[in-house]
């Protein structure tokens, strides 16, 4: 059985309008005088709606005054073991069934929605036992040639075989929550490759048009889809596998996506919330770029309407610190002093690379990664042409001096001990140590790296400029 990760919602609860209610009665045998709970599905995660205790019988009932919205809910008993009921119309029913096979002893009344579905589950288990024991023949008979033609005909017959099933069942009720299940998991299918006009095939067809025609199947504007187990992980492979992983790319695609949903209700909220989550929260260098072209696209701009004014005041704040450091933007020219307090700016650099190093001697961290770029500079300096201007963050020269000495930095030292610059503003400095790398014209070609993949970085730069 899949283990549920439970957690505490991020948006408002799911109580819908007051209507007549609902209640779930639910007898499982081998459950005796137990808690058990009703989840639901709502983006990647479960969350629980409701607890019950079942009675010495392996009764329990969930019941309420409002309606739940439409979704594959779960009903989850003792072993973290669940099955699964579809909730939508029919909100008063009644489910029968035993720990020693939750699917085919599965009796339902009262559902019609959940007899179809449980109907189905007992159904396609039984495909799926014939796949796996053709797949064994198919292992066992590889040099066989006519015996493996055999088997994967076999294959496809039943793949077919599913394929009509799950067709005649959206035909039949094309608005049932099981059909637009069945039909949001139907693959695009691709055309042809058309020919190019020197007369060869236009290989890059198939993706474009598998990309462009993905969410076709799914109905962007029903509610019900977030809370189940399909939607999620069809947004999760678009964003992340089909669209290039570049800030721009993503950002265009994201907001094509979420176009469709109207601007408005749960599946809105969780593509702008998943999207600017995800990638403000990445580990891959220059992402934040996404966080910060969503957050002015729906937060900044009121689209957002589930936030308050608080919220949306912290997004601010923090777009306002990442906006000036992106990547490709011109690295603000800082004007520091050096010790000897002689000024220096960043433009004052003219080598094809500048490091800058945000320290301070007192950081743990910074004791460690401050002695390591140093060994960096004095090898590669001239082979890359490049420029190191250590940024002391704070303003106690005594001990600015005596690190400097002591350990024998020889690139370019700087602070600001008149504390002008404000860097901290512009470099989104807020713990340290911290890296950029700028090009020849100071433009950010890399951001809080590790002096282990310095070396690499700047080799590869060269070969495939971003700019």
């Amino acid at each position: 059985m899949r283990v549920l990760c439970f957690a505490i919602a991020l948006f408002a609860s799911i109580g819908g309008a007051f209507g007549k209610g609902h209640e779930i009665k639910a007898t499982v045998n081998g459950v005796k005088d137990a808690t058990c709970q009703l989840a639901y599905y709502y983006g990647d995660k479960q969350y629980i709606r409701d607890s019950a205790k079942a009675d010495s019988k392996g009764t329990v009932i969930f019941k309420g005054d409002e309606e739940l919205p439409g979704g594959i809910y779960m009903l989850v008993i003792p072993g973290r073991k669940y099955f699964e009921l579809i909730i939508d119309k029919e909100q008063r029913f009644s489910v029968e069934t035993d720990t020693t096979d939750l699917i085919n002893k599965m009796v339902v009344k009262g559902s019609k929605d959940n007899e179809q579905f449980y109907e189905y589950l007992k159904w396609i288990n039984v495909r799926g036992r014939q796949m796996e024991s053709l797949k064994a023949e198919l292992d066992k008979a590889k040099g066989d040639a006519a015996k493996t033609a055999q088997i994967k005909a076999q294959q496809t017959a039943i793949d077919n075989e599913v394929k009509e099933y799950k067709a005649n069942i959206v035909k039949n009720a094309p608005q049932a929550l099981l059909s637009k299940i069945f039909k949001a998991g139907t693959e695009p299918e691709i055309p042809e490759m058309p020919t190019k006009p020197d007369g060869s095939k236009d290989s890059t067809f198939p993706y474009r048009y598998y990309r462009a025609h993905f969410f076709d199947n799914m109905d962007l504007k029903d509610e019900r889809l977030i809370r189940t187990p399909i939607f999620a992980s069809k947004v999760k492979q678009y964003i992340e596998r089909l669209i290039p992983q570049i800030p721009d790319s993503i950002c265009k695609a994201s907001k094509e996506l979420i176009a469709k949903t109207d601007h408005n209700g749960d599946i809105f909220k969780y593509l702008v919330y998943w999207i600017t989550n995800t990638y403000e929260k990445s580990n891959v260098m220059g992402m934040d770029a996404v966080f910060v072209c969503m957050s002015e696209e729906y937060y900044l701009s009121d689209k957002a309407y589930w936030i308050d004014s608080t919220q949306r005041a912290k997004i601010k704040d923090r777009v306002e610190d990442l906006k000036p450091c992106l990547i490709g933007k011109t690295a603000y020219n800082m004007k520091l002093l050096k010790p000897d307090f002689h000024p220096i700016a960043v433009n004052d650099l003219k080598s094809s690379f500048t490091i800058l190093y945000f320290w301070d001697p007192s950081c743990g961290h910074c004791q460690k990664v401050t002695p390591k770029l140093q060994e960096f500079y004095t090898k590669f300096k001239q082979e890359f042409d490049l420029e190191v201007m250590g940024v002391y963050i704070e303003t106690d020269t005594t001990e600015w001096f005596k690190y400097i000495k002591e350990k024998g930095l020889t690139w370019i030292n700087a602070a600001d001990l008149t504390l002008k610059s404000k860097f901290r503003d512009y470099y989104d400095i807020y713990s340290t140590p911290v890296i950029y790398v700028l090009d020849r014209n100071k433009r950010i070609i890399a951001k809080r790296i590790d002096v282990e993949n310095l070396e690499d970085f700047l080799r590869n730069y060269r070969k495939k400029p971003l700019f």
